[in-house]
Parts: C-alpha cells; sequence; structure tokens
C-alpha cells in the first residue's frame, strides 16, 4: 500500500504523541538503512563513506547511519550542508552531538567542502520529503558532486531533488542506487526507478495504531 506524504507525516505526529517519540524513528530508521547497506555489501569494514547531510531529518537520518557505519569499522566523513546551529530539529541536534564525540567518525560543516578521498559509498541525505522551489546552494554542489562520482549512491527515504509525493523532480537532483524509504511506499518514489535503484520500504517501529484516522 502506498500512502501520501501528508498521511505519513501525520502517522509520525500521532505515533509521536503516542509516545513513540520521533528520536526512535530516526534511530530505527538510520539503523534499518545501514543494515540494508551492510547486506548490499556482504562487509563495510575499512570502506570510505561519506555522508552529506542537510539540516531537516533526513539529515538526522544520515547521522543516524554515520554512528552505526562506524560501529561496523567503516571509515566515515559527514559533510554537514550548514552551520550546525541552523540543524532545524531536536532529534537531528541530538545525534550531531553523539558524533561530535566519536572520533571515529570525521565530521565537516559549512557553506563548502573539500573532499580528499574518492569514496565507495556515497549517501544522500540532503533533502527529505520537503522540498520546495529550486535547490541552493551548498545542497546544489553536494548533489553535483554526488552525481559526478564514480561510486555506490544510496539515498535515504528519497533521492535529494525527488518529490515524493508527485515523482516530479526539482531543477537539479541525485540519482541513487539504492534508496531506502520508511515505514510506508510513498506515492512519488516509485514513479522514478531510474533515479531511486533498488528500493526498499523498511518498517521502524511506529505502532500501527498511529495509522488509525488517517489511513
Amino acid at each position: 500500500m502506498e500512502i501520501t506524504v501528508d498521511q505519513m507525516y501525520n502517522i509520525e505526529n500521532k505515533g509521536h504523541e503516542m509516545g513513540f517519540l520521533k528520536k526512535f524513528m530516526m534511530e530505527n530508521a538510520g539503523a534499518a538503512a545501514v543494515k540494508r547497506l551492510v547486506e548490499k555489501f556482504g562487509d563495510v569494514d575499512s570502506k570510505n563513506i561519506l555522508i552529506f547531510v542537510g539540516l531537516g531529518n533526513n539529515g538526522g537520518d544520515g547521522l543516524v547511519m554515520a554512528r552505526h557505519l562506524a560501529g561496523y569499522d567503516a571509515k566515515v566523513t559527514v559533510i554537514l550542508l550548514g552551520s550546525p546551529e541552523k540543524i532545524k530539529t531536536d532529534e537531528s541536534n541530538w545525534n550531531w552531538s553523539i558524533l561530535k564525540k566519536m572520533s571515529s567518525v570525521k565530521l565537516i560543516s559549512g557553506n563548502s567542502f573539500d573532499i580528499d578521498f574518492i569514496p565507495d559509498v556515497i549517501v544522500d541525505g540532503i533533502l527529505g520529503t520537503g522540498i520546495s522551489g529550486e535547490i541552493r546552494e551548498p545542497y546544489a554542489s553536494a548533489i553535483n558532486f554526488i552525481n559526478q562520482s564514480d561510486c555506490f549512491k544510496f539515498a535515504v527515504d528519497v533521492p535529494s531533488g525527488l518529490d515524493p509525493q508527485t515523482g516530479e523532480t526539482a531543477n537539479i537532483y541525485t540519482k541513487c542506487d539504492m534508496t531506502v524509504t520508511f515505514h510506508k511506499m510513498k506515492q512519488g518514489i516509485p514513479k522514478r526507478k531510474d533515479l531511486t535503484g533498488e528500493l526498499f520500504a523498511e518498517k521502524i517501529g511506529i505502532p500501527p495504531e498511529a495509522e488509525e484516522g488517517i489511513l
């Protein structure tokens, strides 16, 4: 069953009100995404993994992935596209604060980035469901960097620049090899298999009761 982006938003809010906090949804989303990635590679030990994260919850899922991947002994670099003070949600902030205490993960932030290694995998946690209008810097440079890189590309929830409701794209968008979306498939995502690559919808522990009155 496919659902709308609005329905997903309402289901998350209802789950949160039931006491299943959004930080746990984020934790389970990042963990489920890493599980798919590790399954794909068999082993990520000492692989160079570059994670681009935006300032919203899509980025937060990427921050969770960074911690889990470090636990699998991957060489993880996180690029936050903007300043840490501008992270938009408590959940993402909480995860950033953990990564700051981890010497096993390299953190880069700000409005420009310089990458001095060749990644084996790039994770796109830049833009999620709330895209509107033209994609600006530094997000645009990150999306272009991903598309120009010759490696495995993994999208969290939705490839950046793809509208998960309509399947339409912004002025630029990432083209990925695998996409893991969460809870249930959003209607627009499967319309663009050319951008998503292999596509999975993973459960993240939201109680089915959170769908009551919404679906």
